[in-house]
């Protein structure tokens, strides 16, 4: 009675619906071996209703034992040889997948047009940068119909974290030390939401993500816009670094949550202080900024100097 409401909306019980090739890859995959699921469900369940109705005790006796029956060699090879073809299936039909769920798109034509974004990820948000030097944090904006390569990363000091966007690719750990690599293509403009799924510490549930897809027009737009603001000093950069980073365990407003607050502290408007704070961290405090540019430092001063933390939620 429960399900049908919780279907309606989807309730994560069916698949996001794909954006790419290669999250329709996935969804064959998953429909393929559900499908052999519930035949074998049904199968087996058919077959346990029908044994306890045809050798069910009727009017012997409780204490008597019921009829010696004999096993069937035939049948014996048939359930062992059932399974052995129908993994065999399976895993033929998830080898054929895989070209378009881990190959990089379009692959034959050439990647001469592809994006590719250095993505870090980091306790416990998530850097994207752009081969312009572009920086922007927990969203990723890319253009529709493009082939986009992440390049996946984590500083040596931090820890494993895993980034996935459903509706766009399946997941790929980010290991210290060990450079990883992804490919998609969006096939049609939206927003589509992500979270790292690997427990990561603490705060491990606010470690989400967007993927904004943009006509390629309207990305390049953004792009070149995004830029000229960085270089200006006027970019919204170090508003997202607040909110990215620093909130997530201070607060929005600094006024404190897992980590202390630090609304007022003047470490907050003091560049030297701040900059020996994020990159060599403090006690519990993971060293959230150890690879940050000194214009990420800078964009992230600035911002706290014109909209300092007020200790009160609004």
């Amino acid at each position: 009675m429960a399900a049908p409401p919780a279907l309606a909306d989807n309730g994560g019980f069916t698949l996001i619906e794909p954006n790419s090739p290669n999250a329709e890859g996935i969804q064959s995959v998953f429909w393929f071996v559900t499908g052999f699921a519930l035949f074998i469900f049904l199968l087996v369940e058919v077959a346990l209703v029908l044994f306890v109705v045809r050798y069910r005790r009727r009017r012997r006796d409780r204490f008597v034992d019921g009829a010696n029956i004999h096993g069937s060699t035939q049948l014996e090879l048939l359930w062992t040889a059932g399974p052995v073809v129908i993994l065999a299936l399976i895993a033929g039909f998830v080898f054929v997948q895989l070209s378009d769920i881990s190959d990089p798109p379009e692959a034959q034509a050439g990647l001469e047009d592809s994006l590719g974004v250095s993505v870090v990820g980091r306790q416990f948000s998530w850097q994207y940068e752009y081969p312009n030097g572009v920086i922007s944090i927990d969203t990723l904006r890319v253009p529709a119909g493009v082939p986009v390569r992440l390049e996946l990363t984590a500083p040596d000091e931090d820890v494993i974290h895993s980034w996935w966007i459903p509706a766009l690719q399946g997941k790929r750990d980010v290991i210290p030390g060990s450079p990883q690599e992804l490919w998609f293509r969006a096939d049609r403009p939206g927003r589509f939401f992500g979270q790292c799924t690997e427990l990561c510490g603490l705060e491990h549930a606010k470690m989400t993500t967007t993927t904004e897809v943009l006509p390629p027009a309207a990305f390049d737009a953004w792009l070149d816009e995004r830029l000229a603001q960085q270089q200006a000093g006027d970019s919204p950069l170090g508003e997202e670094m607040w909110e990215g980073v620093c909130a997530k365990c201070h607060g929005i407003a600094g006024e404190g949550g897992i980590a202390p607050r630090i609304a007022g502290s003047p470490t907050l408007t003091d560049r030297e202080a701040l900059e020996e704070l994020v990159r060599n961290g403090r006690r519990l405090m993971p060293a959230v900024g150890s690879e940050w540019t000194d214009d990420q430092i800078d964009a992230l001063v600035d911002y706290l100097r014109e909209s300092p933390p007020s200790g009160q939620q609004g």
